[in-house]
């Protein structure tokens, strides 16, 4: 049908936008400053045709519209002398392109896109590579592909812990356990010798590990050694970590080495999962809580550890292009004085947030695990809440914060989008 349109274009057709662009709305119609000029594929390709404006290329291939600015499509060249191929990296100075640049001359066929510069220089595009790689093509990709659950998902998922040795020793033991975690944000590995020297290698096996104020390695106690809730034994409500960091830490692990006592089980909340439900039942909710910035704060002066910690972002992240949740940041205890949003915001923030917690806290949603000696949990601290019940007695857990570049390096490394 698009290429019928351009067909009756090339008759000689020159009206107004709204005779030219008749299947567009009009406020998506484009102003022309010069008359546009058409172009269907071979015979061989009707799916493909493009069309030339004053500043950039229109290209439809398959279902995909793409408009391809003139500077983009110079600045993207992937030829020897723009590209380097062993590096990939941009050789091409982009500040040295015209910024009024126009090709000379455009030719596509079955699969590739030619554009001749004023230069004498040819670009080549694979139309595939296109759809990849624009802006419309982006919008129809995710980022990270996910499975979102709750409690009884998750259980039905029956989803297993990998062998410690596997993990360690093999590359499908570790893909295995990484293709789990991407999915899920939470993953497990099982027979780990419960000390803290053998947490720390099952950690640096798929990334390098993030110090912070609480130091590599961390034991975790309810001696109240630090200036923290956590370190106590009262029960912890759902929150993610490190929020009053700019950047909070991307992966938590934990493995309990001993536990000489009652209660202390770990929860865990797919954050993501709960945020979906808000956005179908109350999008305004959800666009709020992307867009209010909140400071998240870790004030603490506890023997010879003194720190204070700000964190600024809202409580969903998403990607501008496709409106992916990438990073939930909620922490009710961290969560400093809301002074950041004038006082028209504040209650509809207030209302938005009471909607995600109602989700966070919906029983259903709540997936209840208890750690044992052996048994390491890694969590998306991105996406996964956690908490803790109270409990009596000894217990005596250790882990560690792992950079989320570095895990998802090993993920890609290993064939899996990440």
């Amino acid at each position: 049908m698009w290429c019928q349109r351009l067909a009756w274009l090339l008759r000689g057709r020159r009206g107004s936008t709204a005779h030219r662009w008749p299947w567009l709305p009009r406020d998506a119609r484009p102003v022309l400053a010069a008359p546009a000029r058409c172009h269907a594929t071979a015979p061989a390709s009707p799916h493909c045709a493009w069309q030339l404006h004053q500043d950039h290329l229109e290209l439809r291939y398959g279902s995909t519209v793409m408009r391809l600015d003139f500077v983009w499509l110079r600045d993207h060249c992937r030829s020897a002398s723009c590209y380097n191929a062993k590096t990939n990296q941009r050789s091409l100075d982009t500040a040295s392109v015209d910024l009024a640049i126009r090709p000379q001359a455009v030719r596509v066929d079955e699969s590739t896109l030619f554009l001749t510069w004023p230069d004498g220089h040819v670009t080549r595009y694979g139309l595939e590579w296109l759809v990849r790689n624009s802006y419309e093509g982006q919008k129809q990709q995710v980022m990270h592909p996910r499975i979102l659950w709750n409690a009884e998902i998750y259980r039905q998922a029956q989803v297993p812990s990998v062998d410690c040795r596997s993990f360690l020793e093999t590359d499908e033991g570790l893909k295995e356990f990484l293709q789990n975690f991407l999915l899920y944000g939470i993953a497990f590995v099982e027979n780990v010798a419960p000390t803290k020297e053998d947490t720390e290698i099952l950690a640096e096996r798929i990334s390098i590990i993030r110090e912070t104020i609480y130091g590599r390695m961390w034991y975790f106690t309810s001696d109240f050694s630090r200036g923290d809730t956590a370190y106590t034994k009262l029960a912890l409500d759902r929150h993610t970590d490190t929020t009053y960091f700019q950047e909070p830490c991307g992966i938590q692990v934990f493995h309990c080495l001993k536990h000489e006592g009652t209660g202390g089980r770990t929860l865990l909340v797919d954050g993501f999962h709960a945020a979906e439900q808000v956005l179908r039942q109350a999008p305004e909710h959800f666009e709020l809580l992307a867009k209010v910035p909140l400071k998240h704060e870790y004030v603490e002066n506890v023997g010879g550890c003194h720190n204070h910690m700000i964190g600024v972002g809202p409580v969903l992240n998403v990607y501008p292009w496709n409106n992916e949740l990438y990073l939930i940041r909620y922490n009710n205890y961290d969560r400093a004085v809301i002074n950041t949003v004038p006082h028209d915001v504040v209650r509809r923030w207030y209302h938005a947030h009471r909607a995600l917690t109602a989700e966070l806290r919906r029983p259903d949603n709540e997936l209840w695990v208890k750690l044992k000696p052996g048994k390491a949990l890694f969590v998306d601290n991105w996406r996964v809440l956690h908490g803790r019940e109270a409990f009596t007695g000894y217990r005596q857990l250790c882990g560690c914060y792992l950079t989320r570049d570095d895990v998802l390096n090993t993920a890609r490394l290993l064939g899996l989008q990440a």
